[in-house]
């Protein structure tokens, strides 16, 4: 390992996380009594323009007035884009009315840095003000060629990242790329078109701490697909994906989620390895293969995910 290396951000079980427009308030309990892990209430591309300012005030009134958190969810909020004039009252207002009923806001299209820098620092003075005790996480959607290119920067952009989501529409568009439904594959293409941005990343998360996070799948209808999504980027390392459908959500714990056998395999891994080092070995033989440290990391990722799902039951 490098000597250099970067604090991890807060463990969050993230496996589906569901979108809920802020204008559309009858899907609130829905989402509340839902399987998701995550829930995010949006303010942006799911709401209309004359539609803005009542979806702010829909969700700062459930965030107030429904307990998301003793349903086992994490809050989120995204919030509009920079290039918007309802970006600043978004920020204002939620910390303002609402902010400690919130665990993270999602920022969108997320170019630069210093776009990070702007919410984290309304978000900093507002709790200083608030005298609020938790703090809350940030979260930015890399969903444009500017995004992708400064995503290191970006990503050692606040002490207060915790995760990166890959926005596959607006990707899609800001490259000019040729899809068929979002987040889908072209048949055109010999492979995943999305592997390259979603495996940059995922390394780019990894390389600081942050959770990696798969955006969309437009097709509510075509359940394989989303699965077949979810499985590839769970196979590169992503850790959980949007269900913008509830028929989503269970698809995505699923993939997600360690099969049994894995774990119990993985468990065995680390006890194998501990009898070797009891023993003054480096390495150890299970099931006819060698194991060694790295094998025991990959071990360790597997049964820390699986404590982090069975602590929610």
């Amino acid at each position: 390992m490098s000597h250099t290396s970067y604090k991890s951000a807060k463990v969050r079980l993230q496996r589906s996380e569901l979108a809920v427009p802020g204008s559309s308030p009858k899907m609130f309990d829905k989402a509340l009594n839902s399987d998701a892990d995550y829930v995010f209430l949006d303010l942006e591309d799911a709401v209309a323009p004359n539609d803005k300012v009542t979806a702010r005030e829909n969700v700062i009134k459930s965030l107030k007035e429904m307990d998301w958190r003793s349903k086992g969810k994490t809050i989120s909020v995204r919030i509009n884009g920079l290039d918007t004039h309802y970006m600043y009252k978004d920020v204002i207002e939620l910390m303002t009315e609402a902010g400690e009923y919130i665990d993270t806001i999602l920022i969108p299209k997320v170019g630069v840095r210093d776009d990070v820098y702007v919410v984290d620092c309304l978000v900093s003075q507002i709790e200083q003000e608030r005298n609020l005790s938790s703090k809350i996480g940030l979260e930015c959607l890399i969903e444009s060629a500017l995004g992708m290119v400064n995503i290191a920067e970006i990503a050692q952009s606040s002490s207060r990242l915790e995760a990166l989501h890959f926005g596959v529409a607006d990707y899609a568009a800001s490259l000019r790329a040729r899809t068929v439904v979002i987040g889908g594959l072209n048949p055109n293409y010999p492979g995943d078109q999305w592997h390259h941005g979603l495996s940059k990343l995922v390394a780019t998360c990894r390389a600081f701490g942050l959770r990696p996070i798969d955006g969309p799948f437009g097709d509510i209808k075509d359940s394989n697909g989303y699965i077949d999504a979810a499985k590839r980027g769970a196979a590169i390392g992503i850790e959980g994906k949007w269900a913008i459908h509830p028929s989503q959500i269970e698809h995505a714990n699923e993939v997600f989620s360690p099969p049994s056998e894995e774990v119990e395999k993985a468990k065995r891994i680390i006890e194998e390895l501990k009898k070797a080092a009891d023993e003054g070995r480096g390495a150890a033989q299970l099931d006819g293969r060698m194991i060694d440290a790295a094998s025991e990391r990959m071990a360790e990722n597997i049964v820390n995910i699986d404590n982090l799902i069975q602590s929610k039951k």
